[in-house]
């Protein structure tokens, strides 16, 4: 068995829209049997990871801002802080129905984090030119150069192989490809 990893996870703010596009998927809530099928498919999510929320009623948003926000304090703030407002625009979301599209929700949620000059300064940078060019960039390297058509996407190293994975229920398939101890999935004998 190999040895367990030694590095964290990174998480990449990326454009979904862009994905889509990109890769010629389609959004699951825009395929009439995809979307009927989503509301079973997030209740079980909920259980199986002990949460619990409810879709917002205006939900899709138009994920830029807040991609590009993110994109910027993960250019310029520590990883601790940036998981911290991923966390924040997260809760707000998904938690509080706060549409985090909107600049004056965004604010709100990242006022959890940084302090007023901060936020004001990250919100300002996500929409410079820069920070566009930035988050564009990135997604259309995950989808040109490492296969992305919706997220999450995983693309995780073991050594020096690297492999995707998609989806939030592929993680012991994960675990298995980095040789990471865990219980697998297995039907108990009756």
């Amino acid at each position: 068995m190999k040895p367990a990893p030694t590095e964290s996870p990174r998480f990449i703010p990326v454009f979904l829209g862009g994905i889509n596009v990109g890769s010629g998927n389609k959004p699951p809530w825009t395929l009439p049997a995809k979307a009927a099928y989503g509301k079973f498919d997030s209740q079980r999510a909920q259980r199986y990871f002990g949460e619990s929320y409810e879709v917002p009623s205006f939900f899709p948003i138009n994920s830029l801002l807040p991609q590009r926000a993110l994109t910027h304090i993960k250019q310029t703030r520590s990883n601790p802080l940036f998981e911290s407002a991923f966390l924040a625009i997260f809760h707000a979301l998904w938690k509080e129905h706060r549409d985090v599209s909107a600049p004056e929700n965004l604010v709100a949620a990242l006022h959890r984090v940084f302090p007023g000059d901060d936020v004001q300064e990250i919100v300002a940078a996500a929409g410079s030119p820069k920070t566009k060019a930035d988050l564009q960039a990135t997604t259309e390297r995950v989808v040109k150069d490492q296969g992305a058509f919706g997220c999450p996407w995983f693309w995780v190293r073991n050594g020096q192989t690297e492999e995707p994975f998609f989806g939030s229920d592929r993680f012991h398939f994960m675990w298995d490809f980095l040789a990471v101890p865990h219980a697998d999935l297995k039907l108990a004998k009756l």
